[in-house]
């Protein structure tokens, strides 16, 4: 049993590393993943602090840029006004995070159609949004409105609800909002090095005592496996968008929902 959770714990954490960055639903997948695989997470803890190793990479692959940022910030107003986006983007999440927490994580977690049916709906609300003629306003995630950056941050919350999707919220938000397709995706990664921390904090604080040594060693395994495959998946994402857009994310996520749909119909 040990032997199959720590081969399990590395799966879904390459899936994490895999699917964190892209719109497809991270946690639906691990989550999906968990269910089929019979893999027990005390307190569903292990799909929330294994992002913390793709948090990790998205820091190591922009550490120039947030370094130049931050050390901009005191005597440069835009330095400023993009850090205030970010921070003022991740306040909605903050609210319903601590105030919904208990039930996201015992009820939205727990529901696997839930997951399934939103995967497919994110994926034609995906598909829909890359297929839409838009003139963008904005090429640069530097260059945001700070009421833009607002909205996007009231998007990243519908990602509340698993298989919605963090980054996919966040870049459709910034897509409607008047974002090119690349700064929608910058913009997305940005704003998920605070709301990741947020949420790896307060899981870990409400969790703390659900983790026993064999929860751990799966974390840390998870973690690994996420950090170093979310290291290759940034580095390709915003080329790929750029040339190509969402809509392979969104067949991807309409196929994975059905077939999962299908599985939990079947009793699998």
């Amino acid at each position: 049993m040990m032997e199959h959770n720590t081969i399990v714990a590395a799966v879904l954490g390459i899936l994490e590393g895999l699917t964190e960055f892209i719109p497809v639903s991270s946690t639906g997948h691990i989550l999906l993943a968990g269910h089929f695989l019979g893999f027990d997470s005390p307190g569903r803890s292990f799909e929330v602090l294994i992002q913390l190793g793709a948090l990790l990479a998205i820091l190591g692959i922009y550490s120039a840029r947030i370094v130049q940022v931050l050390t901009s910030a005191p005597h440069d107003p835009a330095a400023r006004r993009f850090v205030g986006a970010v921070l003022l983007a991740f306040l909605p999440a903050v609210a319903i995070g601590v105030l919904a927490h208990g039930f996201i994580k015992t009820v939205l977690f727990e529901t696997p159609v839930l997951i399934a049916v939103m995967l497919i709906l994110g994926g034609i609300v995906l598909l829909w949004v890359d297929r839409r003629a838009t003139h963008p306003v904005y090429a640069r995630a530097e260059d945001f409105p700070l009421s833009v950056a607002f909205k996007i941050g009231l998007f990243q919350c519908l990602a509340m609800i698993p298989g919605v999707s963090r980054s996919g919220a966040t870049i459709v938000g910034g897509l409607l909002l008047g974002a090119d397709k690349r700064s929608a995706a910058e913009f997305s990664f940005f704003l998920a090095m605070p709301t990741m921390l947020g949420a790896f904090t307060l899981d870990l604080l409400k969790n703390r005592d659900l983790l026993d040594a064999s929860a751990l060693g799966n974390i840390a395994i998870g973690f690994i496996a996420a950090l170093l495959t979310a290291l290759i998946v940034v580095r390709w994402l915003l080329g790929y968008v750029s040339q190509h857009g969402y809509a392979l994310f969104g067949w991807w996520r309409i196929a994975v929902g059905i077939i999962a749909l299908l599985g939990i119909w079947a009793g699998w």
